[in-house]
């Protein structure tokens, strides 16, 4: 036990005197979540910029909730040449320009987003045909409401946070396994271990430990900063994320055990873990969601664990689900953990090349 605490008090300062692995593994995750939560809880709603030239009779007689939600929806300007206007959305500073001539609209937008051009038609289209109705003076037939399946109070950067989390883990405990194996083994510190009267079980234990708790304060500073800085509420059963973020700890883990296992050199095994980390995190949904991706980039992400440890957290940090949404996470996250360290151990060497 002395020797398992000695190795594990040893790591521990290890990682702390290593300016460059704390900036990695807490500073500089923590900088995209700043950077994220600036963007998204500034508390201003992204209007369409939509220059209208002339007299255009649809907007400038629209009154009531009409005219409150096209104000909400839409950035106006006003010109009076239309050149003026069509300059503005070719160089994309107007989303899109709007004239009439007589009871006819022309919208004018641009190819170069196809996607704002699709949200810019559509809408346009839509307050176009709410002001056709009205002009009837027949009620309408059906009505629509829309009502948000979660609380209020929930933001964007709720829903970010855990993929981000999720991503300085995955960083953390894959660089701190590969560089600490490979570097011990340069140094034949590894050797000198193994020679050693402590059990190579509680070695490796210490070098566990001390990942794990490592992954339990970057939670915390997560969770706090988020908390405290953006207004994120946790739901009943985040502490459910606590064990589901252990297991994800140790899946990632084994992949800096195998990097360290294949590289030859310190800076090699880095290089091979950020390799296999960082498309991950962005085939993962850590830093944006999955929902428009191919059907095939989806279904690839499904064999990642981050992916499993990304969705599993938002779950209960989030939707508030219990411990029946982590049994899929669970299962992924330890079984990949297992096997990665199986096959770690077969190429494991003492002694380097």
């Amino acid at each position: 036990m002395n020797g398992f605490t000695s190795i594990a008090v040893a790591i521990g300062k290890g990682f702390l005197r290593d300016r460059q692995s704390v900036f990695f593994a807490v500073v500089f995750p923590l900088m995209f979540l700043v950077l994220f939560g600036s963007v998204f809880n500034s508390g201003q709603s992204s209007r369409i910029s939509l220059g209208v030239v002339g007299d255009v009779g649809v907007v400038d007689t629209m009154a009531g909730p009409q005219k409150e939600v096209f104000e909400e929806t839409f950035d106006v300007q006003h010109f009076a040449d239309l050149d003026d206007a069509l300059f503005d959305v070719r160089s994309g500073d107007l989303s899109a320009a709007l004239v009439q001539e007589r009871s006819a609209l022309t919208l004018h937008y641009t190819q170069t987003d196809q996607v704002r051009a699709g949200i810019v038609q559509g809408t346009v289209r839509a307050f176009v045909d709410g002001a056709n109705l009205a002009a009837t003076g027949e009620p309408p037939v059906f009505e629509l409401s829309s009502e948000r399946v979660e609380d209020e109070s929930l933001t964007t950067i709720q829903f970010m946070t855990p993929g981000l989390l999720g991503w300085a883990v995955a960083m953390s405990a894959a660089f701190g396994a590969a560089a600490t194996l490979q570097g011990w083994r340069t140094s034949k510190l590894l050797r000198r271990l193994q020679l050693s009267p402590v059990p190579t079980v509680s070695i490796v234990m210490a070098r566990v430990v001390v990942t794990v708790v490592t992954a339990l304060v970057q939670m915390a500073i997560f969770l706090g900063l988020a908390t405290l800085a953006f207004g994120m509420q946790l739901s009943g059963t985040w502490w459910i994320a606590i064990p589901l973020l252990v297991a994800g700890t140790l899946s990632f883990m084994s992949l800096g055990l195998l990097s360290g296992a294949l590289a030859g050199t310190t800076e090699g095994a880095v290089n091979l873990a950020n390799f296999l980390v960082l498309p991950m995190a962005f085939l993962s949904g850590s830093f944006f969601p999955l929902d428009a991706a191919p059907t095939w980039l989806r279904t690839v992400s499904q064999v990642m664990p981050l992916r499993h440890l990304n969705d599993g957290m938002i779950d209960v940090l989030v939707r508030g689900l219990g411990w029946s949404a982590t049994v899929v996470p669970f299962a992924v996250l330890l079984g990949f953990a297992a096997v990665v360290s199986l096959v770690a151990v077969k190429l494991f060497r003492w002694e380097g090349d």
